[in-house]
């Protein structure tokens, strides 16, 4: 593990790191600068700068606990107001938009193989890379494992994973700049964008976290009832012989719950903002595992694949969002679903107050986690 200031094991100081990073991005929010560019990216900018310049490891055993347990239980907090009946009528078109998303990211991955020296392994990357920008990190792993990608040295794997995490994180920045760009917005229907973009909304801001809305009660209850609902639903993932589709199934009961008691869920308003604050903590741990070193040291044409990959997959979603007339913010959450997953996908569309996008998120960000390591280890089959 990489030297830095602050060592991996020094768990309070990261804490207090992390928290910082997310208040700066929350506070970047009231400035005109950070409302453009949002509050969320300003946070992972913080990471990456924070540990790519030594001060903060790249790797930290808090990192994996906010991946593995921070950010299941801010789902379900962040779900409180999703009503199925909604979803239905609602989510139609981002399923388009996911689909559209993940042939896109297929074809440049074709590309991207016949147009770079990738070397011996280059079927074996092609199939990880397509798959890790159908469904996520997740089925990264998976389709490296099942391909034995790298089988005698990790420094192949090890360069890979940097490089996506990095090209991740700029392709994070570019998605949530994008709705601020006048030509981007001439050109995309955005009406349902500017109609759940407004400046009073609570998503990201935390600005109604007031006296009025805020209570120990409420949040206890909402703090207990995510808890009961992760618990609940990771239990019955592992008895179902399926222990990673934990937060599929803790979605499904939250959503259950939110849509026969709407009343009840929808006036506990501080949930959504609680799981906001915790998605801020996970931006800034998306920028602080971010290494461009390892890339540079190890092989530099593992950013050009993952950039080009992403490159067209964005190209033929705006292409094809624009010809099908879908709106903007459906796009720019199905790319992040298919390149994220389900997590990251739910995180921007809370943080860019896109609220009735949340559930759909995580239901298609889910969607490609179970169907992206055949895709990958087919395409790198047929390659």
């Amino acid at each position: 593990m990489e030297n830095s200031l602050v060592h991996p094991d020094q768990t309070f100081t990261l804490w207090a790191i992390l928290l910082s990073a997310a208040t700066i991005g929350l506070w970047s929010e009231k400035t005109v600068w950070g409302a453009k560019i949002s509050g969320a990216v300003i946070t992972m900018l913080v990471g990456f700068l924070l540990s790519n310049l030594k001060i903060i490891p790249l790797d930290a055993p808090i990192y994996s606990i906010i991946w593995s347990f921070l950010v299941p239980f801010s789902i379900p907090l962040l779900l409180f107001k999703a009503n199925l009946s909604r979803l239905l009528r609602e989510s139609r078109s981002m399923l388009v938009a996911y689909l559209i998303g993940s042939m896109g990211t297929f074809l440049g991955t074709i590309l991207a193989y016949y147009l770079l020296p990738l070397g011996e392994q280059a079927k074996k990357l092609a199939g990880v890379f397509c798959a890790t920008y159908i469904g996520g990190s997740v089925n990264f792993f998976a389709t490296a494992q099942t391909l034995e990608l790298d089988l005698d040295s990790g420094d192949l794997l090890a360069a890979a994973t940097a490089a996506d995490n990095l090209v991740m994180a700029l392709f994070f920045v570019i998605l949530f700049t994008l709705p601020s760009i006048k030509e981007i917005q001439k050109a995309f229907s955005t009406q349902y964008s500017a109609e759940n973009s407004q400046p009073n909304e609570t998503t990201l801001s935390l600005k109604s976290f007031n006296k009025t809305e805020f209570s120990l009660l409420q949040v206890s209850q909402a703090l207990a009832i995510s808890g009961i609902i992760c618990a609940t639903g990771g239990g019955i993932a592992i008895l179902l012989g399926f222990p990673k589709a934990g937060i599929l199934v803790s979605t499904i009961l939250i959503v259950g719950l939110a849509t026969g008691f709407p009343q009840y869920l929808g006036q506990l308003t501080v949930a959504e903002q609680i799981g906001t604050l915790l998605m801020q903590i996970f931006f800034a741990v998306i920028g602080a595992s971010a290494n461009i070193w390892q890339v540079l040291q190890v092989s530099p044409i593992l950013f050009a694949l993952a950039a080009l990959i992403l490159t067209i997959h964005l190209l033929v979603l705006l292409l094809g969002g624009k010809l099908l007339g879908l709106d903007l913010s459906e796009l720019l959450v199905a790319s992040n679903a298919n390149m994220g997953g389900p997590t990251t996908a739910a995180a921007m569309a809370s943080a860019k107050n896109w609220d009735k996008l949340v559930t759909p998120a995580i239901f298609y960000g889910t969607l490609g986690y179970a169907m992206a390591t055949f895709i990958g280890v087919a395409l790198a089959n047929w390659l």
